[in-house]
């Protein structure tokens, strides 16, 4: 044992520790918790007499004890040297933070619930992950009904049949289902469709979709809502209807502005289908409601003037910088 002592004593002296990995190796070395060669020692210690335990015990004690001091002397040195490194010249410009702005979508999305909370409507939000029933049957969708063909649709599982909405009328049904009419809502959020990426199309994009349900509810009051939407968003706009298709609506109609020289279509609306009303059990014979949907992208593209919609998901710092002046 005293020869064994006298060895490790040795080792622990000339152990030259240069790195921080050094360092490591010569901590796992000696004090490791199997392996180390101080806690082999020690776990030995219980074979051996106990007069010769409580000696051996304090030598080893001792090598410990100088191994762990070799670890400070180290540690306390490189601290110091590091401090030095960090240390700063306070008179050293320092790093400006560049300003973040918000997305062009965002301030259009804030400028859309602005306008609609002025004449009642409430804002609210729904999931993303729909099942069928919400997002296709509950808004005169059924499974063998064509207008399904016109939505290309993200599934995730079937049977049930859960998937990424398609649009946010699925916010409608969740709503109208919990609460009594009458009520003015507005939801805004990302729906999902299988489509190709282009300067015009997205497989992701925002929605925003209101709805107004009520006793004697007409397609002049739809109108004049449109209108005053339009009006509040773009100005003195030229604006038409054209008679359209949804299956969730009748009459339904696509609605145009004039704008470069041409007619852009911007949304669809029209009154919602008694079915659509019946299926949330609201009395379609007491009870009727417009609802209207819209692409915020298309939106944000005529009025800032920007020529692709994949320039939105960029990240470019280049391109966000230029709406600082609407945050």
């Amino acid at each position: 044992m005293t020869q064994k002592v006298d060895k490790i004593k040795e080792e622990i002296k000339c152990f030259h520790i240069k790195t921080y990995n050094d360092l490591e190796t010569f901590r796992i070395k000696f004090l490791g918790k199997k392996k180390g060669i101080l806690t082999i020692l020690f776990k030995e210690l219980k074979k051996i007499s106990i007069y010769k335990r409580k000696i051996y015990g304090k030598i080893i004690n001792e090598l410990k004890k100088e191994v762990q001091d070799k670890i400070k002397v180290f540690q306390s040195k490189n601290d110091i040297q590091n401090d030095k490194k960090l240390k700063l010249d306070p008179t050293i410009p320092g790093r400006s933070i560049e300003i973040g702005s918000r997305h062009p979508l965002s301030l259009i999305k804030k400028r859309i619930i602005d306008i609609f909370i002025k004449i009642g409507f409430s804002y609210v939000d729904g999931p993303e992950i729909e099942d069928d029933w919400h997002n296709f049957t509950a808004l005169n969708i059924p499974i063998s009904h064509p207008s399904r063909e016109m939505q290309d649709t993200f599934f995730l599982c079937k049977n049930p049949d859960i998937l990424l909405r398609t649009h946010t009328s699925s916010v409608q049904i969740r709503y109208m289902k919990k609460h009594c009419p009458p009520f003015r809502v507005l939801s805004i959020g990302k729906v999902y469709r299988n489509e190709t990426i282009s300067s015009r199309s997205n497989f992701m994009f925002h929605q925003a979709e209101g709805f107004y349900i009520d006793k004697k509810v007409s397609f002049s009051d739809l109108k004049q809502t449109i209108h005053y939407f339009i009006i509040s968003l773009f100005g003195n706009a030229k604006i038409r209807f054209r008679p359209s298709y949804f299956p969730f609506t009748e009459p339904s109609a696509e609605v145009d502005i004039y704008c470069n020289n041409g007619w852009l279509e911007i949304m669809g609306c029209g009154m919602i289908d008694p079915k659509v009303l019946e299926n949330v059990n609201i009395d379609s014979e007491i009870y009727s409601g417009f609802a209207f949907g819209l692409g915020i992208e298309r939106l944000a593209l005529i009025i800032y003037q920007i020529k692709d919609i994949r320039i939105y998901f960029d990240n470019d710092i280049r391109f966000l910088k230029q709406f600082k002046s609407e945050f």
